[in-house]
Protein backbone atom coordinates (compact mmCIF):
# COMPACT_ATOMS: atom_id res chain seq x y z
CA UNK A 1 0.00 0.00 0.00
CA UNK A 2 2.60 2.48 1.13
CA UNK A 3 6.26 2.35 1.97
CA UNK A 4 5.57 3.47 5.54
CA UNK A 5 7.52 1.25 7.94
CA UNK A 6 4.41 0.99 10.07
CA UNK A 7 2.24 -0.98 7.63
CA UNK A 8 0.53 -3.67 9.66
CA UNK A 9 -0.55 -6.20 7.01
CA UNK A 10 2.57 -7.14 5.06
CA UNK A 11 1.85 -8.89 1.74
CA UNK A 12 4.77 -11.27 2.33
CA UNK A 13 3.33 -12.79 5.48
CA UNK A 14 1.86 -16.25 5.03
CA UNK A 15 -1.63 -15.12 6.07
CA UNK A 16 -1.78 -12.44 3.37
CA UNK A 17 -2.74 -14.94 0.68
CA UNK A 18 -5.63 -16.18 2.82
CA UNK A 19 -6.82 -12.61 3.33
CA UNK A 20 -6.67 -11.87 -0.42
CA UNK A 21 -8.69 -15.01 -1.14
CA UNK A 22 -11.31 -13.99 1.42
CA UNK A 23 -11.48 -10.45 0.03
CA UNK A 24 -12.01 -11.90 -3.45
CA UNK A 25 -14.91 -14.05 -2.27
CA UNK A 26 -16.51 -11.25 -0.27
CA UNK A 27 -15.98 -8.24 -2.53
CA UNK A 28 -15.19 -9.31 -6.11
CA UNK A 29 -18.88 -9.61 -7.07
CA UNK A 30 -19.48 -5.99 -6.05
CA UNK A 31 -16.34 -4.73 -7.77
CA UNK A 32 -17.03 -6.61 -10.99
CA UNK A 33 -20.64 -5.42 -11.04
CA UNK A 34 -19.40 -1.84 -11.06
CA UNK A 35 -16.85 -2.58 -13.78
CA UNK A 36 -19.57 -4.11 -15.94
CA UNK A 37 -21.77 -1.05 -15.45
CA UNK A 38 -18.97 1.10 -16.89
CA UNK A 39 -19.09 -0.91 -20.11
CA UNK A 40 -15.56 -2.32 -19.82
CA UNK A 41 -14.49 -4.24 -22.88
CA UNK A 42 -11.83 -5.06 -25.42
CA UNK A 43 -9.00 -2.57 -25.75
CA UNK A 44 -9.52 -0.77 -22.42
CA UNK A 45 -6.51 0.58 -20.54
CA UNK A 46 -6.80 -0.08 -16.80
CA UNK A 47 -4.72 0.73 -13.73
CA UNK A 48 -5.23 -1.49 -10.69
CA UNK A 49 -3.77 0.39 -7.71
CA UNK A 50 -2.43 -1.65 -4.79
CA UNK A 51 -3.11 -4.88 -6.64
CA UNK A 52 -1.86 -7.20 -3.90
CA UNK A 53 -3.75 -10.33 -4.99
CA UNK A 54 -4.58 -11.57 -8.47
CA UNK A 55 -8.36 -11.93 -8.77
CA UNK A 56 -9.20 -8.41 -9.96
CA UNK A 57 -6.19 -8.17 -12.26
CA UNK A 58 -7.02 -11.52 -13.87
CA UNK A 59 -10.65 -10.52 -14.40
CA UNK A 60 -9.63 -7.23 -16.00
CA UNK A 61 -7.14 -8.97 -18.28
CA UNK A 62 -9.85 -11.24 -19.66
CA UNK A 63 -12.17 -8.30 -20.26
CA UNK A 64 -9.70 -6.02 -22.07
CA UNK A 65 -8.17 -8.81 -24.15
CA UNK A 66 -4.93 -8.75 -26.10
CA UNK A 67 -5.52 -5.23 -27.42
CA UNK A 68 -5.99 -3.81 -23.92
CA UNK A 69 -3.65 -3.11 -21.06
CA UNK A 70 -3.79 -3.74 -17.31
CA UNK A 71 -1.22 -1.92 -15.19
CA UNK A 72 -1.00 -3.59 -11.76
CA UNK A 73 0.95 -1.67 -9.13
CA UNK A 74 1.80 -2.13 -5.47
CA UNK A 75 4.77 -1.58 -3.19
CA UNK A 76 5.04 -5.38 -2.94
CA UNK A 77 4.22 -7.07 -6.24
CA UNK A 78 5.47 -10.56 -5.33
CA UNK A 79 2.06 -12.21 -5.46
CA UNK A 80 0.61 -10.51 -8.51
CA UNK A 81 3.86 -10.70 -10.50
CA UNK A 82 4.02 -14.47 -10.17
CA UNK A 83 0.70 -14.84 -12.01
CA UNK A 84 1.00 -11.94 -14.48
CA UNK A 85 0.68 -12.58 -18.21
CA UNK A 86 0.05 -10.15 -21.09
CA UNK A 87 -1.83 -7.83 -21.25
CA UNK A 88 -0.89 -7.36 -17.57
CA UNK A 89 2.12 -5.22 -16.71
CA UNK A 90 3.29 -5.25 -13.09
CA UNK A 91 5.20 -2.37 -11.57
CA UNK A 92 6.45 -1.57 -8.07
CA UNK A 93 4.86 1.77 -7.25
CA UNK A 94 3.77 3.82 -4.22
CA UNK A 95 0.59 5.71 -5.12
CA UNK A 96 1.02 8.01 -2.13
CA UNK A 97 4.44 9.36 -3.10
CA UNK A 98 5.06 8.72 -6.80
CA UNK A 99 3.68 10.09 -10.06
CA UNK A 100 1.17 7.91 -11.93
CA UNK A 101 2.73 5.02 -13.88
CA UNK A 102 1.05 6.25 -17.06
CA UNK A 103 -1.85 8.30 -18.36
CA UNK A 104 -4.89 7.97 -20.56
CA UNK A 105 -6.42 5.12 -18.57
CA UNK A 106 -10.05 4.23 -19.24
CA UNK A 107 -10.40 2.82 -15.73
CA UNK A 108 -8.50 3.34 -12.47
CA UNK A 109 -9.44 1.22 -9.48
CA UNK A 110 -8.26 0.88 -5.87
CA UNK A 111 -9.84 -1.43 -3.30
CA UNK A 112 -8.98 -1.32 0.40
CA UNK A 113 -5.89 0.75 -0.37
CA UNK A 114 -6.28 4.46 0.32
CA UNK A 115 -7.41 3.97 3.91
CA UNK A 116 -3.82 2.88 4.61
CA UNK A 117 -2.01 5.55 2.57
CA UNK A 118 -0.72 8.48 4.66
CA UNK A 119 -1.05 11.03 1.84
CA UNK A 120 -4.49 9.97 0.59
CA UNK A 121 -5.14 13.35 -1.00
CA UNK A 122 -2.08 13.09 -3.21
CA UNK A 123 -2.90 9.50 -4.09
CA UNK A 124 -6.43 10.41 -5.16
CA UNK A 125 -5.17 13.32 -7.27
CA UNK A 126 -2.69 10.99 -8.92
CA UNK A 127 -5.40 8.50 -9.81
CA UNK A 128 -7.66 11.19 -11.28
CA UNK A 129 -4.77 12.68 -13.27
CA UNK A 130 -4.08 9.30 -14.86
CA UNK A 131 -7.58 9.06 -16.36
CA UNK A 132 -8.36 9.98 -19.93
CA UNK A 133 -11.26 12.42 -20.48
CA UNK A 134 -14.37 10.34 -19.86
CA UNK A 135 -12.41 7.71 -17.93
CA UNK A 136 -13.84 6.11 -14.79
CA UNK A 137 -12.44 6.01 -11.27
CA UNK A 138 -13.71 3.43 -8.78
CA UNK A 139 -12.43 3.69 -5.20
CA UNK A 140 -13.55 1.13 -2.64
CA UNK A 141 -12.55 1.46 0.99
CA UNK A 142 -13.62 0.24 4.38
CA UNK A 143 -15.24 2.46 6.98
CA UNK A 144 -14.80 0.66 10.31
CA UNK A 145 -16.06 3.65 12.25
CA UNK A 146 -19.50 3.15 10.66
CA UNK A 147 -19.71 -0.38 12.07
CA UNK A 148 -16.71 -1.35 14.22
CA UNK A 149 -17.87 -4.75 15.48
CA UNK A 150 -16.87 -8.14 14.15
CA UNK A 151 -19.86 -9.57 16.08
CA UNK A 152 -22.76 -7.13 15.72
CA UNK A 153 -24.88 -9.53 17.78
CA UNK A 154 -22.83 -9.30 20.98
CA UNK A 155 -24.84 -11.72 23.08
CA UNK A 156 -22.16 -13.57 25.04
CA UNK A 157 -18.56 -13.60 26.32
CA UNK A 158 -17.15 -15.12 23.11
CA UNK A 159 -18.68 -12.33 21.04
CA UNK A 160 -17.46 -9.73 23.53
CA UNK A 161 -13.93 -11.11 23.25
CA UNK A 162 -14.13 -11.04 19.45
CA UNK A 163 -15.21 -7.40 19.50
CA UNK A 164 -12.46 -6.48 21.95
CA UNK A 165 -9.85 -8.04 19.67
CA UNK A 166 -11.39 -6.19 16.72
CA UNK A 167 -11.09 -2.93 18.66
CA UNK A 168 -7.43 -3.79 19.18
CA UNK A 169 -7.03 -4.29 15.44
CA UNK A 170 -8.58 -0.90 14.71
CA UNK A 171 -6.27 0.71 17.28
CA UNK A 172 -3.20 -0.84 15.67
CA UNK A 173 -4.31 0.45 12.27
CA UNK A 174 -5.13 3.93 13.55
CA UNK A 175 -1.79 4.15 15.34
CA UNK A 176 -0.14 3.51 11.97
CA UNK A 177 -2.05 6.31 10.26
CA UNK A 178 -5.10 4.48 8.84
CA UNK A 179 -8.23 6.62 8.52
CA UNK A 180 -11.04 4.49 9.92
CA UNK A 181 -13.80 6.82 8.68
CA UNK A 182 -12.44 7.36 5.18
CA UNK A 183 -15.00 5.38 3.23
CA UNK A 184 -17.96 7.64 3.98
CA UNK A 185 -16.11 10.68 2.58
CA UNK A 186 -15.36 9.15 -0.79
CA UNK A 187 -18.35 10.61 -2.70
CA UNK A 188 -17.48 14.14 -1.60
CA UNK A 189 -13.78 13.63 -2.25
CA UNK A 190 -14.43 12.38 -5.78
CA UNK A 191 -16.60 15.40 -6.52
CA UNK A 192 -13.98 17.75 -5.08
CA UNK A 193 -11.40 16.06 -7.32
CA UNK A 194 -13.46 17.19 -10.33
CA UNK A 195 -15.23 13.96 -11.21
CA UNK A 196 -18.76 13.98 -12.55
CA UNK A 197 -21.74 11.66 -12.12
CA UNK A 198 -20.43 10.53 -8.74
CA UNK A 199 -22.35 7.70 -7.08
CA UNK A 200 -21.70 5.32 -4.21
CA UNK A 201 -23.00 2.22 -2.47
CA UNK A 202 -21.91 -0.07 0.35
CA UNK A 203 -21.23 -3.78 0.84
CA UNK A 204 -21.55 -5.28 4.33
CA UNK A 205 -20.83 -9.04 4.35
CA UNK A 206 -21.95 -10.99 7.39
CA UNK A 207 -22.01 -14.63 8.45
CA UNK A 208 -20.17 -16.61 5.79
CA UNK A 209 -17.18 -18.97 5.57
CA UNK A 210 -15.24 -16.14 3.92
CA UNK A 211 -15.89 -13.86 6.91
CA UNK A 212 -14.55 -16.62 9.16
CA UNK A 213 -11.49 -17.13 6.96
CA UNK A 214 -10.75 -13.41 6.87
CA UNK A 215 -11.04 -13.07 10.64
CA UNK A 216 -8.81 -16.06 11.31
CA UNK A 217 -6.11 -14.93 8.89
CA UNK A 218 -6.19 -11.34 10.15
CA UNK A 219 -5.93 -12.26 13.83
CA UNK A 220 -3.10 -14.70 13.14
CA UNK A 221 -1.29 -12.08 11.08
CA UNK A 222 -1.48 -9.39 13.80
CA UNK A 223 -1.23 -11.71 16.80
CA UNK A 224 2.23 -10.60 17.89
CA UNK A 225 1.29 -6.92 17.65
CA UNK A 226 -1.90 -7.43 19.67
CA UNK A 227 -0.01 -9.21 22.44
CA UNK A 228 3.01 -6.90 22.50
CA UNK A 229 0.75 -3.85 22.68
CA UNK A 230 -1.12 -5.32 25.64
CA UNK A 231 -4.38 -5.48 23.70
CA UNK A 232 -4.78 -9.24 24.16
CA UNK A 233 -3.09 -12.24 25.71
CA UNK A 234 -1.95 -15.33 23.83
CA UNK A 235 -4.64 -17.30 25.65
CA UNK A 236 -7.35 -14.89 24.49
CA UNK A 237 -6.13 -15.07 20.90
CA UNK A 238 -6.11 -18.87 21.02
CA UNK A 239 -9.62 -18.91 22.47
CA UNK A 240 -10.92 -16.56 19.80
CA UNK A 241 -9.33 -18.52 16.97
CA UNK A 242 -10.90 -21.70 18.35
CA UNK A 243 -14.29 -19.97 18.48
CA UNK A 244 -13.93 -18.84 14.86
CA UNK A 245 -12.89 -22.32 13.74
CA UNK A 246 -16.03 -23.78 15.32
CA UNK A 247 -18.14 -22.01 12.69
CA UNK A 248 -20.65 -20.88 15.32
CA UNK A 249 -19.71 -17.19 15.30
CA UNK A 250 -21.78 -14.72 13.28
CA UNK A 251 -18.91 -12.58 12.00
CA UNK A 252 -19.06 -9.44 9.90
CA UNK A 253 -16.63 -7.20 8.06
CA UNK A 254 -16.47 -3.43 8.20
CA UNK A 255 -18.70 -1.88 5.53
CA UNK A 256 -16.91 -1.34 2.22
CA UNK A 257 -17.94 1.87 0.48
CA UNK A 258 -17.68 1.91 -3.31
CA UNK A 259 -17.63 5.35 -4.93
CA UNK A 260 -17.22 6.06 -8.62
CA UNK A 261 -17.23 8.93 -11.03
CA UNK A 262 -16.24 10.05 -14.50
CA UNK A 263 -13.54 12.50 -15.55
CA UNK A 264 -14.92 15.47 -17.49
Amino acid sequence: MTRSDGYLLDNRQSEAGERFDAFATLFDPTTFRHFESFGIGSGWRCWEVGAGGTSVVSWLAKKVGPTGRVMATDIDTSRVAAAARPPVEVRVHDVGTEAPPGEGFDLVHARLVLVHVPDRERALRSMVAALRPGGRLLVEDADPALQPLVCPDEYGPDQQLANRLRQGFWKLLADRGADLSYGRRLPRLLREAGLQRVQADACFPMTSPACDALESATIRQIRDQLVSAGLATDEEVDRHLSNVASGAMDLATAPMISAWGRKA
